[in-house]
């Protein structure tokens, strides 16, 4: 496969033409079955343009279960899964991503809390304002080392891109998981989203791929792209 390149497909496609054991590490955030429209403060908005965020329960954990099976396939002996989700509300009732990553092949290694000031002001329970960060392995043995100090709480702010992507994954918090990964050397990103994982990549020297079935994302991504490598060849 052509590395440093986001396709524009289900990831599912993606992976089906990688060989077993191609990544070395995963950093992504898939969509989270919030519903048509879901919170922002007290404000509801449409989350994705090509993908309607709501599907039936069941369906919706079962395309994560095979989207996380088939990771693990193409995943390297020892490589790693950095997977952002949250515990939500549906029908009044908190639903936990652990529910299907018990039936997924990977090792739960830790669970980070990141306090991101998520704005939801429902009287209704107290605030939600954290998601989770499962850091997953394909067997036991990683070579992760903590070089940037970091404990189990991470208070890094979530960012948008140019009103594209309205919270997306924050480029400090990505490039500091590739760090504590100083083996791998090519990152991937199922849901590739705004460009987080890619633009992280490059900034610490590393090859990416990701796969996005929106098309302006993959334009958002690309843009943002060119933008820092116009930037390093100026400097």
């Amino acid at each position: 496969m052509k590395l440093n390149k986001i396709y524009n497909e289900d990831c599912l496609d993606t992976m089906a033409r990688m060989e077993d054991n191609f990544i070395d590490l995963t950093i992504t955030s898939p969509p989270y079955n919030l519903g048509k429209k879901h919170h922002t403060g007290n404000k509801k908005f449409n989350a994705y343009d090509e993908y309607i965020d709501d599907l039936p329960e069941d369906k919706y954990q079962a395309q994560q279960i095979k989207m996380l099976n088939e990771l693990y396939r193409v995943t390297k002996e020892g490589g790693s899964l950095m997977y952002n989700h949250k515990n939500r509300i549906r029908e009044g009732l908190q639903i936990s991503p652990y529910e299907w990553l018990f039936k997924t092949e990977w090792t739960i290694k830790q669970e980070i809390v990141w306090f991101n000031g998520s704005q939801n002001f429902d009287k209704v329970r107290f605030y939600p304002m954290t998601e989770r960060i499962y850091w997953l392995s394909k067997g036991n043995k990683t070579n992760f080392i903590n070089v940037i100090n970091q404990h189990d709480l991470i208070k890094d702010t979530a960012e948008g891109t140019d009103k594209d992507h309205k919270r997306a994954f924050p480029l400090s918090l990505a490039r500091k998981f590739i760090m504590c990964f100083p083996n791998s050397k090519l990152i991937y990103d199922p849901y590739m989203g705004s460009g987080t994982t890619a633009e992280a990549s490059l900034c610490e020297n590393k090859s990416y791929l990701g796969s996005e079935i929106s098309k302006n994302y993959i334009k958002t991504s690309q843009n943002r792209i060119n933008k820092y490598l116009s930037q390093l060849k100026i400097f």
